[in-house]
């Protein structure tokens, strides 16, 4: 298990380092001038000269004159120290840009998933036992109608019911202006605010993940080894949850683990829908200003995220099933 958690460990550096070159050769390759950009404001209150002089100067400061190999070392030099870059449209360090959309991302993902597999699990594995049942027909026609419809839909629909005509919940923001209260206090009124778009997005994640739990348990159950434990007059209970959901759990474990990798990333949609400030505004905020650097840090807390996430279900395939052998 340690020789093969080194060598993928080893794998992730070498890759980390080809993509992070990639990405940066990319960005410093669009068209631009961020020195240029910095100085466009002052343009018309500076002579020809003191704006050349200027220019050259921030040039300097910016490192823009060095060679890009250079330019890409200390890059990644300031990464390893914590240094994720400066935002030049922001006029702060990047990590305080993206702290607080991680937060926001991190704490409606992280109810969503809860909520989504504590449904689609038990959902998707009655449906398999009950195949072909009217409960089951219905359940398979509501998972393709909501599986098809785009999430702005579902976000439309649910501000006109719930936020319109009923009045539950707020259409958007995170909290009350100005709410004076408790640590725990504030937590609820943050989740009262937070409820539409946690609702749209739970909707909007049901449909894929029942219908994926319900084939990978019909295939289970369908199996020679169900056949002889039921022969063998063991209870369904077990037959179901202890012999082929165990089994069935294989093919499911990788959407699961995808899903809460998804807990870090963010969602444009919702968060434009519904006015929330999380990483994928952020995103599209930073591409449209070409703040590159606030989206090369993104990128790369991205792959991280990513190739942790593959190495964590690869793992928690041998431990689901000990016939997958992880120590080479």
């Amino acid at each position: 298990m340690a020789k093969y958690v080194t060598k993928r460990i080893m794998y992730m550096i070498f890759v980390l380092i080809i993509m992070s070159f990639i990405m940066f050769m990319l960005y410093n390759a669009i068209p631009g001038d961020p020195a240029r950009a910095e100085l466009e404001g002052q343009k018309q209150k500076l002579t020809a000269e003191q704006y050349e002089e200027r220019y050259q100067t921030l040039r300097k400061q910016m490192g823009l004159d060095d060679p890009t190999i250079v330019r890409y070392g200390k890059w990644v030099g300031g990464i390893l120290q914590g240094d994720l870059g400066y935002s030049n449209v922001y006029k702060t360090d990047v990590k305080n840009i993206i702290a607080t959309p991680l937060k926001n991302t991190i704490f409606i993902n992280i109810f969503s998933v809860f909520f989504a597999l504590l449904i689609t699990i038990p959902l998707g594995i009655y449906c398999a036992v009950h195949k072909r049942t009217k409960f089951d027909s219905a359940v398979q026609v509501l998972t393709i109608v909501g599986y098809s419809l785009p999430t702005f839909i579902i976000s439309l629909i649910a501000i006109f019911f719930f936020a319109v005509k009923l009045g539950w919940f707020p259409v958007s923001g995170t909290s009350t202006p100005n709410f004076q209260g408790t640590g725990w206090e504030k937590f609820l009124d943050r989740l009262y605010y937070m409820c539409l778009p946690l609702i749209v997005m739970t909707i909007g994640a049901l449909g894929g993940m029942t219908r994926y739990v319900r084939a990978a348990m019909i295939e289970a159950l369908g199996q020679d080894y169900i056949r002889t434990a039921r022969a063998k007059g063991l209870k369904e209970r077990v037959v179901i949850y202890s012999h082929a959901w165990r089994n069935a759990l294989l093919p499911v474990i990788t959407m699961i683990i995808g899903w809460f990798l998804s807990i870090f990333g963010g969602s444009l949609v919702i968060e434009q829908m519904f006015g929330l400030n999380g990483m994928g505004k952020l995103m599209y905020a930073s591409l449209v200003s070409q703040d590159y650097e606030v989206v090369l840090a993104m990128q790369m807390f991205y792959m991280v995220i990513s190739l942790l996430g593959n190495l964590i279900c690869d793992l928690s395939y041998g431990i689901v099933d000990p016939r997958v052998r992880i120590n080479q």
